[in-house]
Formats: structure tokens, sequence, C-alpha cells
């Protein structure tokens, strides 16, 4: 059931969950990016010790 495997048949069915699938997935990596930089950038500015 891949895109490359030569009985997939592009209908309204596998347009949507497709779509579907890569705009979850773009959100979550769009999410964990931004968490990993601002972890990073975070970290490099020290000085949170304060913090409760």
């Amino acid at each position: 059931m891949f895109p490359f495997h030569f009985e997939w048949i592009w209908d309204a069915g596998h347009i949507l969950f497709m779509g579907g699938l890569w705009y979850a997935l773009s959100i979550l990596g769009m999410g964990m990016t931004y968490c990993i930089i601002k972890a990073v950038y975070d970290t490099a500015q020290g000085g949170d010790a304060h913090h409760h």
C-alpha cells in the first residue's frame, strides 16, 4: 500500500487520507522542532536556576 506500488489508485479516499496524514505529521514535526530549538536556546543562555 505504498504510492510507488503498481496497484496504488489515487481516488478521493486515498487523497484525503494521505493529506490528513501528512498534515498531522507536519504539525507534530513543527512542534517538536520548536521545542528542541527552544531547549537548545534556553540551555545555551543558562541562568535559569531560580525557576521553581
